[in-house]
């Protein structure tokens, strides 16, 4: 039974990092045992993990929904992201290892190329290489315990972050940001690799608003 619990809780979390869950969606326990072939206990099991990681809601009558933040709770998430975010640049610029180092060097030249060859275009693509480039510099930095909160604060907002690729020329200086984070851990400046990449995932207000607007 533990084992389906995994399973599920993990095709669960695959389907909102790939987008075919978003904010608000409800998570129907008949649909998800037809989908993967287990009972009710499991999928309680697995609601009950994501409930207590804050990525649902259990709402009156309606069941178990995607968590959808109001402005004051993005807000607040936000906030506690961008520093996780930067905290990990910072140490990645001290304990990042040649090995890793390679990975993330790949993972800027697949953004760059992205925005070189398609511009504008596959923004939903471009999100999908941007989670490698954030994944490459959180186990750079060498702290499991924070990369698990990094993914679990990112699942939150990922569908707002998509949509922002959405915007003429955000994926152009996507990728130039990534690339500057990117020679400020190859040259160890811990400091100011934490403070780009802080900058890099931060949202103004109105951004924001726009952002939560366009999610409905």
């Amino acid at each position: 039974m533990a084992g389906q619990t995994e399973g599920l809780l993990n095709a669960i979390l695959e389907d909102i990092d790939a987008g075919a869950l978003n904010p608000g969606d409800l998570l129907d326990e008949a649909g998800l045992a037809a989908r993967h072939n287990v009972s009710r206990t499991p999928i309680r099991e697995a609601l009950i993990q994501l409930e207590a990681a804050g990525l649902i809601r259990r709402l009156p009558r309606k069941g178990a929904v995607l968590f959808k933040p109001t402005l004051e709770e993005f807000l607040a998430i936000l906030e506690v992201h961008a520093s996780l975010e930067g905290q990990a640049a910072g140490l990645a610029a001290r304990r990042m290892t040649p090995d890793q180092a390679r990975a993330l060097e790949q993972a800027v030249q697949a953004c760059e190329a992205h925005a070189d060859k398609k511009g504008d275009g596959d923004p939903n693509g471009y999100y999908q290489l941007n989670l490698q480039f954030h994944a490459a510099v959180a186990m750079g930095a060498g702290n499991p315990f924070l990369l698990e909160m990094i993914k679990t604060n990112a699942r939150k907002l990922m569908a707002y972050y998509r949509a922002r690729y959405q915007y003429p020329g955000s994926i152009a200086q996507s990728a130039r940001e990534h690339r500057e984070i990117a020679e400020l851990i190859f040259a160890h400046d811990r400091s100011a690799a934490r403070a780009k990449m802080t900058e890099h995932v931060q949202f103004d207000q109105v951004t924001v608003m726009d952002l939560l607007a366009a999610l409905g």
